[in-house]
């Protein structure tokens, strides 16, 4: 499975703040989404970064309670790791692991095209794991062979 599949299921919907916001409206803008992350643009729609839930909390513990009154961009993530509709769901998911991120802006080109988040993968490769299940199922009660479970790590089980 790649992130364009993802997208078209979930949508391109992408929210965004202002450098110049403050924590507080981040945060605001977080809770009304119900989401845990969100790029950072320019008047002109350039990516600067992205700032999350992560970025606040390790904020407020260095600033201390005057946090909510300080700019989205003394705190967002200026280094963005970034992955492109063609990239598939695995690959993207082994990024998140090894850049320790949770969101990943999607790239076509120049332009943005969404953002995943390691709910989205998960969810899509749990998807696909019960789908090759089912599939799997299928064919061993046609060979006559037990039945098939998707084992907690992804992979398929014959169970006899």
């Amino acid at each position: 499975m790649i992130i364009g599949s993802i997208l078209k299921g979930k949508g391109t919907e992408i929210v965004s703040v202002r450098p110049e916001d403050t924590v507080l409206t981040v945060a605001r803008t977080l809770g009304e989404h119900r989401i845990g992350a969100a790029l950072v643009r320019d008047a002109a729609g350039a990516m600067l970064g992205i700032i999350s839930e992560r970025d606040i909390v390790r904020g407020m513990a260095a600033h201390g309670p005057g946090t909510t009154g300080l700019k989205a961009e003394q705190f967002m993530t200026r280094d963005l790791v970034t992955v492109t509709p063609q990239t598939l769901v695995i690959q993207a998911l082994g990024l998140m692991t090894q850049k320790r991120v949770r969101h990943l802006p999607v790239l076509e080109g120049d332009r943005l095209a969404g953002l995943v988040s390691i709910g989205d993968l998960v969810k899509a490769r749990i998807e696909e794991a019960e789908q090759e299940a089912e599939e799997l199922e299928g064919l061993c009660h046609r060979c006559g062979v037990g039945q098939v479970a998707a084992r907690p790590d992804g992979a398929a089980a014959i169970l006899t």
